[in-house]
């Protein structure tokens, strides 16, 4: 993986008294005004957080949430967050509301006890955050003395408070590192994956082919098979001739699927039958059809039951899985059966002693919905970084955690 610093860098009682800036990401979902719907990222940086605590760091959180555009949404506090992670630690946790380059913000990070935590306020309120302000970023650096990165998740994005703040508190000779979660992933998506046990397996679904072309052409040349699944298996079968009636098409990309369909030999399968019907709706009763015989008012909602079972059997043989995007429309029911297919079989393969990796993003909301996601080997808690990482772009929120101050 990326030759990352680590908190095992850090001498055990280096870091007692001294204030850390540690960038996680806790962008979760609301079910209603303050009510966190799903807490995986919560709880995926706890050992971070529990870890900073128990060596007597004064553990300075931020993170983003939501999408405010840079200005401060009521129903975008991470007010609700703290509240959370109070209960889940154990300890009280306040939230700063001030802006980062204010004294009474510094005030309130300086009053932070040995072994204690406050969360700064949506860094996403500040205007600068998202550009990578360079003021910004030296404001969010001055309240620390040391910075911790364990936001995966956007590690594909260079802004303010993850590598902003990252290169002004190391350019003051000040410790960078990354948290646990963050070794966490790059171990598995990286290190894993390099040298994978085979048979290795890749299983892609989701909706487009346009955000996966890299990654597909990466992957194809290190796996034994890849299995396409979801919308995005459309463009390849209409890249091979088929018709998909009113399905979800990439038409410019249709020579391009076809192109990769020549690279890859016998290496990629395709859906063989499919579930359609004529909306794709919760009231929808679809029919299973051979992949030759979808009717011109069709739509193509999931893969049909022998698809499933193929790639079933693919998935039972693999000592090696990446997963990255569901097989249909999983949230309607109608269209669940081929993703609940998979995501059994992958669980079954993990508990047989393979390794499987889901990609973050709707992979990981499958798992979770079909009671799999504690059978994987690893979930990752970032969509666009996981597969950003896994087509071998540089991640500028890892790059600034590198040993020799890359980025």
């Amino acid at each position: 993986m990326p030759r990352v610093r680590t908190l095992d860098d850090i001498g055990d009682g280096s870091l007692k008294g001294e204030r850390v800036f540690l960038r996680a990401d806790l962008n979760v979902p609301f079910s209603a005004p303050g009510r966190v719907a799903d807490h995986t990222r919560i709880d995926a940086t706890l050992p971070t957080i529990a870890e900073l605590m128990a060596r007597g760091a004064r553990t300075v959180l931020a993170s983003h949430l939501g999408r405010p555009g840079g200005t401060r949404v009521p129903g975008l506090s991470l007010g609700p967050v703290a509240v959370i992670l109070s209960e889940r630690l154990g300890t009280p946790i306040r939230l700063i509301d001030g802006e980062p380059g204010e004294v009474e913000t510094r005030r309130a990070v300086d009053s932070i006890a040995p072994g204690g935590v406050a969360v700064l306020e949506n860094t996403r309120y500040h205007p600068g955050e998202t550009s990578n302000d360079a003021g910004l970023a030296r404001a969010f650096g001055s309240l620390a003395d040391g910075f911790v990165g364990d936001a995966f998740g956007m590690a594909h994005r260079a802004h303010a408070s993850n590598v902003g703040a990252a290169k002004a508190i190391r350019d003051r000779g000040s410790p960078v590192v990354a948290g646990r979660l963050m070794a966490r992933e790059l171990h598995f998506l990286s290190e894993t994956l390099r040298e994978p046990r085979r048979p290795f397996v890749a299983l892609m679904g989701g909706a487009k082919v346009s955000g996966k072309l890299g990654l597909i052409r990466t992957i194809l040349s290190k796996v034994d098979r890849l299995l396409v699944g979801g919308a995005m298996a459309n463009t390849f079968l209409s890249a091979l001739g088929h018709e998909v009636g009113r399905s979800l098409v990439e038409e410019s990309l249709v020579p391009d699927a076809a192109a990769i369909l020549d690279e890859a030999g016998g290496k990629l399968l395709l859906p063989v039958d499919l579930a359609v019907a004529t909306e794709l709706d919760a009231a929808a009763e679809p029919v299973r059809v051979d992949r030759a015989s979808v009717g011109v008012g069709m739509r193509i909602g999931d893969i049909g039951p022998r698809t499933g079972e193929l790639y079933a059997r693919e998935l039972a043989s693999a000592r090696t899985v990446v997963w990255n995007g569901p097989m249909g429309i999983f949230e309607l029911a109608p269209f669940a059966a081929g993703t609940a297919r998979v995501a059994e079989a992958l669980a079954d393969a993990a508990d047989s002693g393979a390794v499987v990796v889901l990609g973050g993003g709707d992979s990981a909301s499958a798992a979770a919905a079909f009671g799999v996601a504690g059978r994987m080997t690893h979930v990752s808690t970032g969509g666009g970084a996981s597969l950003d990482l896994l087509a071998g772009h540089e991640l500028p929120g890892v790059s600034v955690l590198e040993r020799g101050g890359g980025g």
